[in-house]
């Protein structure tokens, strides 16, 4: 079972991977001829920053497209770069090497996921558990879109060497995140275990997602939220609940 303070810790570290995925190199572009390179500096400097963030974007949008939809190992380089429509060495110099694009892919995914999920779980309000009963609905939804391939996080674990210990991590500290978030809620509902409930439900999650990539099937997020409810304590009439503010705290993680 995940411990309290394994999870405190996956929070800080996922606050200073984000800290580092928005850290910028320079380009290094050279000034135009005829002109006096010191008088060109601040535009120059200006115009490198936009050139990395530009280019940044559409290799990460480009790496993330392939390596969802034919993975990661069948996806080489200059796929990456063709579709981004940049060069090479431009990849090299913000990311150092495909490994370490791979990385950022995934923990830039993996917090958009959850900045979504939480979103999807929080909208509309009500207790907590109500806004458990919403997690298999919101997969659903995630389900039907055309793009869906799937988890990454699995993705990048099954078609890698199982000892392949990097990966491995960056989908543990993602999926801590979640569970965190769940416990948090299952406590909140007055489940006698929460973090076995959360855990329970997270399996379920995670079946519902290889089962909908398999069979291109949305429905059975249905299947998996009957034996979800199934998994929640007896209410209770009368007791109070408090409100969750779980959800502002792991968003901007």
């Amino acid at each position: 079972m995940l411990k309290r303070n394994a999870i405190n810790a996956t929070r800080d570290q996922f606050a200073r991977n984000d800290m580092r995925l928005d850290e910028r190199g320079p380009v290094g572009l050279t000034a135009p001829m005829g002109k006096s390179s010191s008088k060109l500096r601040p535009a120059a400097a200006h115009h490198r920053s936009g050139d990395d963030e530009s280019a940044r974007g559409r290799l990460l949008s480009a790496a993330t497209q392939l390596f969802c939809k034919n993975g990661i190992n069948a996806t080489g380089i200059d796929a990456i770069i063709n579709e981004a429509g940049t060069a090479k060495t431009t990849l090299y110099k913000l990311f150092g090497s495909k490994n370490n694009l791979v990385h950022v892919v995934l923990e830039t995914e993996g917090k958009q996921w959850r900045e979504w999920f939480i979103g999807a779980i929080e909208e509309a309000g009500g207790s907590p558990r109500t806004k458990l009963a919403r997690i298999f609905p919101a997969l659903k939804q995630w389900f039907r879109q055309e793009r869906f391939y799937g988890c990454p996080f699995i993705n990048a674990v099954g078609e890698h060497d199982k000892d392949q210990k990097q990966l491995r991590a960056i989908a543990m500290r993602h999926k801590k995140v979640v569970l965190a978030y769940i416990e948090k809620l299952a406590e909140e509902m007055g489940a006698a275990e929460p973090e076995v409930l959360a855990h329970q439900l997270g399996l379920l999650m995670d079946g519902a997602i290889v089962a909908a990539m398999v069979s291109r099937d949305p429905g059975v997020a249905d299947t998996a939220g009957l034996a979800a409810r199934s998994l929640f304590p007896a209410l209770k009439p009368g007791k109070a609940r408090r409100t969750s503010s779980v959800a502002q705290q792991l968003v901007a993680v």
